[in-house]
């Protein structure tokens, strides 16, 4: 039964991936911020309320899994907040600091601690998104962010292949559903236009003219979570990003 810590997973794309996980058979930790969510997780998960840019907490949240289960065989790196939305020349220095701290402070974090469990191998699954493949305007700190969580991802998997840790990245698109409507609206308020205007325009940017769900996500983690011969590479769940930056 694999061992499974997923960051974030108390709501959104990451309790998509533990419910998932979860009707695979795996055991499934969470952290999260938010209380409630944690709270409201099912009898058969392990929630923790934890934010993965604190570094004391983490090194506590490892020793308690390697306490509690001995081990991790799946650790899936998916902590992130959407940052501020504004031109770069209008973003201020301690909202860029913030949201690294979380997107790729926590990823870092993660990974330093979360590693030295894994002594059976297993597999890393990083949540980036296509944000890191093509950059995002009026979102420079979750774009420089994303782009930076697979330099990290690569780098992982090269100095933890000698011990048969597989690392990945997934660039998920934009993902229906409530934070990605907030993202919406943020930005049609940045740019003059309505929120149902922004979206129309992103998936108008893609192949198959439509968003993705966190299930495509969730599916996608646990594909690479099982694939022994993939590590180092992005894969973008997407709908194939034709325009990155849609004009309507």
């Amino acid at each position: 039964m694999s061992r499974v810590l997923i960051t974030a997973g108390a709501s959104g794309i990451g309790l998509v991936m533990a419910q998932t996980f979860a009707a695979t058979g795996a055991r499934v930790w969470v952290t999260d911020v938010d209380a409630d969510a944690i709270a409201g997780l099912p009898e058969d998960m392990r929630g923790s309320y934890v934010s993965v840019a604190d570094e004391a907490r983490m090194a506590a949240l490892a020793a308690d899994i390697a306490a509690d289960w001995g081990g991790l065989d799946v650790v899936c790196v998916n902590a992130g907040i959407k940052g501020p939305t504004a031109a770069i020349v209008d973003t201020d220095l301690d909202d860029w600091r913030a949201c690294l701290a979380v997107c790729l402070d926590g990823a870092f974090i993660t990974v330093k601690h979360a590693a030295p469990l894994m002594a059976q191998g297993g597999a890393m699954v990083f949540t980036s998104s296509t944000a890191g493949l093509y950059g995002f305007p009026y979102r420079s700190p979750y774009a420089a962010a994303k782009w930076a969580i697979i330099g990290l991802m690569k780098t992982a998997a090269m100095e933890l292949g000698a011990r048969g840790i597989r690392c990945n990245a997934i660039a998920p698109g934009s993902v229906e559903g409530p934070r990605i409507d907030r993202v919406f609206a943020a930005e049609a308020e940045a740019k003059g236009m309505t929120p149902e205007a922004v979206a129309a325009g992103y998936a108008a940017g893609t192949a198959l003219g439509c968003l993705v769900t966190a299930q495509d996500v969730a599916d996608m983690a646990v594909f690479l979570a099982n694939a022994p011969r993939i590590s180092g590479q992005v894969i973008a769940v997407d709908g194939f990003t034709i325009n990155p930056d849609p004009k309507v």
